[in-house]
């Protein structure tokens, strides 16, 4: 089976309280609207995080910017943090026992949801480092949320075909330079309450390969066993975006957590079943924590206990949701702490479309 090596981060820089970003938010709408935002305030509260990571700080979040300036920013972001997280990936002493040189990757999978690129960034992040020209290339765009286990999920599909092959995949999100600062719906204010930026990188290896012997043996690393994708039809309108001529405005239905309890309760039943599995099976959760709300939908319909799901909550927490990239976060938590030999998980995540994707994880030495 193909072999979830080792991840790395790349962290934006500013880093912001979620009180402050509640004081900041409140005096920007103050004038405008005053009596809604008062009303939807506590939602930053609720949302169980503490702090947030962004690429741009809160003066370029007072100020007007063009969809032009904000995907140039995107441009720039993207690559920076982009390479920070690959650079940590290969480079992970924690995980890895070597380095994995640039030139040992045959695919990338690039993940984003938050701007535009032709060519992708993941030409921007070759022409940087001494990556191979003949790597084969797959850009992902649009999955939101689900894009980080989309993207393993690919990724294992083509190991599979190609088992002495390893790929790259980069989830990079900049949630921030989405931000529209005269939007008053809910679904803005909300989204305010709860994304952040990252980025995150995973190098997955076929059981062919010779960059195996990378990998430290001193804890269990995950390795995909069967992955399940559906997607509910004429659901566009529950998550995803409108693109105006002033950017991105976000689509954040209500509905969500209501959508966990039927049509992700329906897949992740149907999907353990099929492995003859039951929630006592799983050792633990590696789920997209896309709010507080949705996590603990999913914890009452497998009716599992809250430390299955805990680096979801952990992340949550000290980041936020940062779309795609936040699931290779969660699963890098569990990597650092190592699950028994044998024991499974499963890998969560919910995106626009409205889709579920889910991978199951054998966890084993080598």
């Amino acid at each position: 089976m193909d072999l979830i090596g080792s991840i790395g981060l790349g962290i934006p820089s500013h880093d912001m309280s979620q009180q402050f970003i509640k004081s900041f938010v409140g005096d920007l709408f103050h004038n405008s609207a005053s009596k809604l935002i008062q009303r939807l305030l506590p939602v930053f509260d609720n949302a169980q995080i503490n702090r947030r990571q962004f690429a741009v700080d809160q003066e370029w979040l007072k100020n007007d910017h063009s969809f032009e300036e904000k995907n140039d920013w995107y441009h720039h972001f993207a690559q920076l943090y982009s390479l920070q997280a690959v650079d940590a990936c290969l480079n992970n002493d924690r995980l890895l026992s070597e380095p994995i040189p640039y030139e040992a990757i045959d695919m990338i999978i690039f993940v984003s949801s938050t701007g535009i690129a032709t060519p992708s960034i993941d030409t921007y992040i070759m022409n940087e480092r001494p990556f191979r020209e003949d790597m084969v290339r797959m850009p992902l765009w649009g999955l939101g949320c689900a894009g980080g286990s989309i993207g393993l999920s690919h990724a294992s599909h083509w190991i599979r075909a190609h088992p002495d092959k390893t790929v790259l995949l980069v989830c990079c999100e900049l949630c921030s330079l989405t931000f529209q600062k005269d939007d008053l719906r809910k679904s803005n204010i909300v989204g305010s309450a709860l994304f952040g930026d990252g980025a995150a990188a995973a190098v997955m290896i076929g059981n062919q390969s010779k960059w195996r012997a990378a990998v430290k043996n001193d804890k269990t690393k995950p390795q995909i066993v069967r992955t399940g994708s559906v997607t509910k039809k004429n659901s566009n309108s529950v998550m995803g975006w409108n693109v105006t001529d002033r950017g991105m405005e976000v689509i954040f239905s209500r509905s969500i957590p209501a959508q966990v309890r039927t049509f992700w309760k329906h897949h992740i039943n149907r999907f353990l079943a099929e492995q003859k599995l039951s929630e006592q099976s799983i050792h633990s959760f590696v789920a997209h924590p896309g709010g507080q709300k949705v996590l603990e939908s999913m914890e009452n319909v497998l009716m599992a206990s809250w430390e299955k799901f805990k680096y979801s909550h952990y992340v949550l927490r000290d980041h936020g949701n940062m779309s795609s990239a936040t699931v290779l976060y969660v699963l890098y938590e569990w990597m650092k702490e190592g699950v028994p030999e044998n024991m499974l998980s499963v890998v969560s995540a919910l995106g626009p479309g409205f889709s579920s994707e889910l991978l199951l994880l054998e966890w084993n030495e080598q």
